[in-house]
């Protein structure tokens, strides 16, 4: 760990007593644990029971000490995202479509989106592309596409504090203007951020399905200059989204359809 100092030790301590419990293969007793942490009984004994009651430890009858069920909405939230990653890839594998052109995948975290992935093209871009950049969904080809999949009045809630900080002089400006153009994303099939993110570069997304929801899990994209764009190779890259987040779904157990 870093020898920084920590803004917040308790998150520490807990830290580690989920580390040392999840290390054991037996379940282990308080005991154990400050032998183990070196921690006052009373300060351990506090945490565990916040812990118990968060549901990331469980005290058997036996008075043992295992993890407890809350962990693994984190590790299944974990893994999933990792299961997207590697689909992801193996679906362009498949289909190899537009294989000069950058495309990105990207989940939903609030009213922003979170790149997961990126497949750099031979094409130079001028705006780069990595895992972990957050940028609004309000700007974004992925971030139009999935927010198309909800409700008008969920969107409206979620956007209903102050409005994303725009990155161009283009982009909707009010929810009115979001939700006209998300309605048209549903008519036409693909969502488009017309230099919305970063100037001369054009973005067409669609959304991404997986079994347990009707609302999108992620959404891919593909982001081509501004100066080679004509109508026909938007409507082409548009399509090619479509073809891309649908056999993405698939994989993912979806039967819906961008």
């Amino acid at each position: 760990m870093s020898s920084e100092k920590v803004a917040a030790p308790a998150v520490v301590r807990a830290s580690k007593i989920l580390d040392l419990i999840a290390a054991s293969a037996v379940p282990l007793s308080l005991a154990d644990m400050v032998r183990e942490l070196q921690l006052p009984k009373s300060t351990l004994h506090g945490l565990c029971g916040t812990l118990q009651q968060l549901g990331l430890i469980t005290r058997l009858e036996s008075g043992l000490v295992t993890l407890g069920p809350h962990v693994m909405i984190w590790a299944n939230a974990f893994l999933a995202r990792i299961d997207l990653t590697q689909e992801f890839f193996a679906s362009w594998d498949d289909m190899r479509v537009l294989p000069e052109e950058t495309i990105t995948l990207s989940v939903r975290d609030g009213c922003d989106v979170v790149y997961l992935a990126c497949r750099n093209g031979s094409r130079p871009l001028g705006f780069t592309f990595r895992a972990g950049m957050r940028l609004p969904s309000v700007y974004t080809a992925t971030g139009k596409a999935m927010l198309s999949t909800l409700p008008p009045e969920q969107v409206r809630r979620l956007l209903s504090g102050d409005w994303p900080k725009p990155h161009t002089s283009n982009g909707p400006r009010s929810i009115d203007e979001l939700l006209a153009e998300l309605e048209a994303v549903r008519e036409r099939g693909y969502s488009i951020d017309q230099q919305e993110v970063s100037e001369g570069m054009h973005c067409f997304g669609a959304p991404v399905f997986d079994s347990r929801a009707s609302e999108a899990v992620a959404g891919v994209a593909v982001s081509i200059q501004s100066d080679s764009l004509d109508e026909t190779l938007q409507e082409s890259a548009g399509q090619a989204m479509r073809r891309l987040a649908n056999r993405l779904s698939e994989r993912l157990g979806s039967s819906r359809r961008a």
